[in-house]
């Protein structure tokens, strides 16, 4: 049984202009995404009845929430039967599974999914606010980091990187030749931020941020925003693009929602929405043509290839170091577009977007070679994870 009942289908995908500092507002570039999806799709904004956005109004730093739900709905004056946003959900692929689940029990036909992005000019004038912000007293999770000068996920994730290092010898030249990959993709990729080439000496001698992630262990923020159309399957007959099934998908989160308490520290939720879709399919990870996995920071990534199961666990190491792999002409490619490392922080739904031009064969001179059927995506880290298998249909 496929995801939903093989009842919710991607119809149509679209992106505003992505670049760094260019000035333009979230809501502008969500809007942006939002006509080119709908375009894409072959419909009107009279068919769209529903939306769902990540993550909704929450206070965050500068720039990361670009443009909420009732933002979009308002600007295109859209007569919606379903809409949801949030922040408590399986990553940033959560609310767009939601809208598969709408979609299919029939409580909206053409759902307009996206997330809108503009850090890169928001952030302008100096560093993320949440990270030089100065307060009496820290809340929450906040507690106990911040008194110790952990202010940011890269020292989070850094810690769970090196727990990983020292109990499987993973190194720092072993996630390079992924993080150089990602580059050698992004050059063939035009709407990438970084395309210049990286060698190895590159990325080791680029300063340190957290060990053992350095500067290009880290995505890069920019503006931008997705959008994707989730439609009921009935409902995409005679439209412009053949419906990508999302065949498999996974959001489960078995242990508590914190960065540094699993019982096991070299794994994520990852590990855990991973299993959940494969529970929920007959098809394998060596089924898979090409993936897109979430590399937030560099390590996320390597967390991704091994819960979806495309090495043993601790053994990640080893499949770097054969990159030619996962490149682009490779058995297993691994984010032909460049990732977030190198195209740009478009946070989460651009690994989506990527699935799906590359199975429509529209993604140009990044086009993976091989014909490709089935693509695995992964989204989030740390404590939120969501991913999903999409099916190109015969």
């Amino acid at each position: 049984m496929t995801f939903v009942d093989d009842r919710a289908v991607i119809t149509g995908v679209g992106q505003s202009e992505i670049g760094r500092r260019i000035g333009r507002t979230g809501i502008d570039l969500a809007l942006e995404a939002a006509e080119r999806a709908v375009a894409h799709a072959g419909l009107s904004f009279d068919d769209i009845d529903g939306v769902a956005s990540y993550p909704g109004p929450v206070h965050a730093e500068g720039g990361f929430v670009g443009a909420t739900t009732h933002d979009v709905r308002d600007a295109f004056g859209l007569k919606t039967r379903w809409h949801v946003s949030g922040v408590e959900t399986s990553g940033q692929a959560g609310t767009l599974l939601d809208a598969a689940a709408a979609v299919a029990t029939g409580r909206a036909t053409h759902v307009l999914c996206f997330r809108s992005v503009w850090e890169a000019t928001a952030q302008a004038s100096g560093r993320a606010a949440a990270l030089t912000a100065k307060s009496t007293r820290a809340g929450g999770h906040s507690e106990f980091r911040l008194p110790f000068g952990a202010a940011s996920p890269a020292n989070w994730i850094g810690m769970y990187a090196q727990r990983y290092m020292h109990d499987f010898g993973l190194t720092r030249e072993q996630i390079g030749k992924l993080v150089i990959n990602a580059r050698r993709n992004a050059g063939l990729n035009p709407n990438a931020i970084y395309r210049d080439e990286m060698t190895m000496d590159d990325y080791l001698d680029a300063r340190l941020v957290s060990w053992p992630l350095g500067l290009y262990d880290c995505d890069v923020p920019c503006d931008g925003a997705t959008a994707i159309i989730v439609s009921r399957k009935e409902a995409a007959s005679g439209l412009a693009n053949t419906p990508l099934h999302i065949e498999a998908a996974g959001s489960a989160l078995y242990e508590r929602h914190s960065w540094d308490q699993r019982a096991d520290l070299t794994t994520m939720a990852a590990h855990d929405s991973a299993q959940a879709m494969w529970d929920s399919t007959s098809l394998a990870p060596n089924d898979v043509d090409f993936a897109t996995l979430y590399d937030g920071f560099s390590y996320l990534c390597t967390q991704w290839i091994e819960a979806l199961g495309f090495c043993e666990h601790g053994k990640v190491g080893q499949l770097l170091d054969n990159d030619e792999h996962y490149r682009l002409d490779g058995e297993l490619p691994i984010n032909p577009h460049g990732g977030q490392l190198s195209a740009g922080r478009l946070h989460g739904y651009g690994f989506l977007h990527e699935a799906c031009v590359q199975l429509w064969g529209e993604a140009g001179d990044r086009q993976i070679p091989k014909d490709v059927e089935i693509a695995a995506v992964g989204i989030g880290g740390g404590p939120e994870a969501g991913c999903m298998l999409l099916r190109r249909e015969a």
